[in-house]
């Protein structure tokens, strides 16, 4: 267990993190905070628990980071450009100091990356589990905010990156399958340490009617979106963009397309914009070497189908991580 007291462990960890313009150097209760003209405010807070959200085995600068990207992650999904978060821990007896300064390294190394600073938060101790909270804040130009909410039918579905390497991961993690050496690695990678789409978010506006970045699954999330838009989805399956590792898993029978759909914790951007904004989106590919891949169509209707080549809707037993 940390020997340091609350308040040395923010004064001596923390408040480095911290800056005089927003976190006060931790001096204070609460933070300051004021968009740029023009601008307004934009907020998204997660909870990570040990053993629900990662494992108390991963290394503590993996599991700040971890915290810090998936709310990095929602900022981008409605084209914000983050600018700080606040930070709340329930430290377990677990947490030695090796330990803290291990998550706090993780911490200042992603600050310097994604360009934000530390602007408060509460540490409190708990016989556990571990628990960390992030709330991340952001920006955006007034009535440019991308939301779930403005899918219209005849828009393409596009995502970022690839899907199923984070699901992938976790199975091996919790052994429940063998991969080739490089391949574990990568996979393992991309679920303790997502790659939020900080710089490719802000480029949707204007492009995307809607957006949200996949947590708990692009099934999942792709219904989220037509829930709020009112609309239906049809996902071509051969179009799901699958990483070589995940290829390779599914083709060894370790891993199904249903698991890459419907596992959850890719934290790509799944956004729905006109088909003509494809060639602005290839723009977007070479800028940031990231892929942009087209996967379907809006729709009317409600709910969201998988379907195969020939046109016929695959079977999920389940849409995709359910907190409850």
């Amino acid at each position: 267990m940390t020997k340091r007291g609350e308040f040395d462990l923010i004064a001596q960890s923390l408040a480095p993190l911290s800056d005089a313009a927003h976190g006060l150097g931790l001096t204070d209760d609460a933070a300051l905070f004021a968009p740029q003209p023009g601008h307004t405010a934009v907020l998204s807070t997660d909870t990570l628990v040990a053993g629900v959200h990662f494992l108390l085995e991963d290394s503590p600068g993996d599991i700040a980071r971890k915290a810090l990207r998936v709310n990095l992650s929602d900022i981008a999904a409605m084209g914000a450009v983050p600018r700080g978060y606040l930070l709340n821990l329930s430290l377990s007896p677990e947490v030695t100091d090796d330990w803290m300064d291990s998550f706090v390294a993780g911490l200042a190394a992603d600050q310097a990356v994604f360009g934000v600073t530390l602007f408060g938060g509460d540490t409190v101790r708990t016989p556990g589990p571990l628990t960390v909270s992030v709330t991340a804040i952001g920006e955006v130009r007034v009535g440019r905010a991308i939301t779930r909410s403005g899918a219209h039918v005849g828009d393409t579905i596009f995502v970022t990156g690839t899907i199923g390497d984070a699901a992938a991961g976790l199975r091996l993690l919790t052994g429940k399958d063998v991969l080739g050496t490089a391949d574990a690695a990568f996979v393992c990678d991309r679920y303790r340490v997502p790659q939020p789409r900080t710089t490719i978010g802000p480029r949707l506006v204007g492009l995307a009617h809607a957006a949200i970045d996949v947590s708990d699954g692009l099934i999942a999330d792709l219904n989220h979106i037509c829930d709020t838009s009112s609309v239906g989805a049809t996902v071509r399956a051969r179009d799901v963009p699958l990483s070589f590792a995940g290829r390779d898993a599914i083709k060894r029978g370790l891993f199904t397309l249903s698991d890459a759909v419907t596992g959850g914790d890719d934290y790509e951007l799944l956004f729905c914009a006109r088909p003509e904004a494809g060639d602005a989106l290839k723009r977007l590919v070479s800028s940031f070497d990231v892929p942009i891949t087209a996967i379907g169509e809006i729709t009317a209707g409600q709910g969201v189908s998988l379907i195969d080549d020939d046109g016929n809707a695959i079977a999920l037993e389940r849409t995709g991580h359910n907190h409850f």
